[in-house]
């Protein structure tokens, strides 16, 4: 009896120490992934380019120290999409007091140039964007030849759209600096039920937080303009990345917001550039329908803008306006009007392809 007592007891420390021990979990390799290389393309004719001022002065950009951000911060998850702005990024809407538009703040977008080499086989040459004036509601040439210089280099960017024949127009405003006129067009565009894009400055940012958090909570875009304005096709690969992150870095701390619409300040880009932006993520926003609005000193009334934008008007079309503007901001009623009149809807930059 004594030894089937004493078997038994055995077995049972036998199996204590067994439970005792913990497994080993192997760790789960990172996932990767590769950027693929954007396609070479050809030039377009260089033309004229539209002279525009958005009142930037050459401020030091505000940078960071990209690497050691990127150890330090959360990947980036991206959230639902909005119905209204598909392309944006909204954090949870929490009324928190932690942003100006009560959502919560988004993660920060840790890229960096080590990320996105630089492929030594894009032109730095500079490119001023141009478009031509359209006539008899026909995109003109440059326009034209500008989107198929974008579309056969594998470019995410868009000046025309010719993916549609319907009588389209994407309405966007360039914000560098206030002037006192945003809110009556934010007024006009809510009045009339139309979502417009806006590309802001850092500067125009910090400084007019309510007006860009009415933006977003009204659905419109609010775009990537840069933080100090600079000719893009100047700035080294990090330069253009302060630039970028910068910008969005405060978006997203501050307005629980990112969106993936880029413009060039002053229109002055180039095919390096190109594939710089785009490989982050941006579709570059160019246009093909503008007028020298941003001209404080020549402002001709709002009559004037009316009659100018209307002439103008062609499908698929890109309007460039600045908020600076109190032609456009007089004016903004009547050309919705009338180019509803004349068969035209308007669509949000999101709506592109769609």
């Amino acid at each position: 009896m004594r030894k089937y007592f004493t078997f038994f007891l055995i077995i049972m420390l036998f199996s204590m120490l067994s439970a005792c021990q913990k497994p080993t979990v192997q760790d789960k390799p990172a996932e990767t992934a590769s950027v693929p290389a954007t396609a070479e393309a050809t030039l377009p004719q260089e033309t004229s380019a539209l002279p525009t001022d958005d009142g930037m002065a050459g401020k030091p950009p505000e940078t960071t120290d990209l690497t050691t951000e990127a150890e330090s911060t959360t990947s980036y998850v991206q959230p639902t999409m909005s119905e209204l702005a598909p392309g944006c990024f909204y954090g949870e809407k929490t009324g928190t007091d932690q942003t100006l538009t009560g959502l919560q703040p988004l993660p920060l977008n840790p890229f960096s140039t080590a990320s996105f080499p630089d492929p030594e086989t894009f032109s730095t040459k500079t490119i001023e964007h141009s478009y031509g004036v359209a006539t008899d509601e026909k995109a003109h040439s440059i326009s034209v030849n500008n989107q198929q210089f974008f579309d056969n280099g594998g470019y995410n960017a868009l000046c025309l759209d010719t993916k549609t024949q319907e009588k389209v127009l994407y309405l966007t405003f360039d914000c560098g600096y206030e002037n006192g006129y945003t809110a009556k067009i934010l007024d006009t565009l809510r009045d009339k039920g139309v979502k417009a894009a806006f590309f802001c400055t850092l500067p125009q940012m910090k400084e007019n937080g309510t007006l860009i958090a009415r933006m977003i909570n009204e659905g419109h875009i609010v775009g990537n303009h840069s933080v100090t304005h600079p000719d893009f096709s100047s700035l080294s690969r990090q330069e253009m990345l302060d630039e970028i992150k910068g910008f969005d870095d405060y978006l997203r701390q501050n307005f629980g917001y990112s969106a993936l619409y880029f413009r060039y300040p002053q229109g002055k880009y180039s095919e390096a550039s190109l594939d710089l932006i785009n490989s982050v993520g941006y579709k570059c926003v160019f246009w093909s329908l503008a007028y020298a609005d941003w001209d404080l000193n020549n402002q001709k009334g709002a009559d004037y803008a009316l009659q100018t934008v209307v002439s103008r008007l062609h499908p698929g079309a890109v309007m460039l306006l600045h908020a600076v503007s109190p032609d456009n901001a007089n004016a903004l009623a009547d050309i919705i009007d009338t180019a509803r009149e004349m068969g035209y809807t308007f669509r949000a930059l999101s709506d592109y392809g769609t």
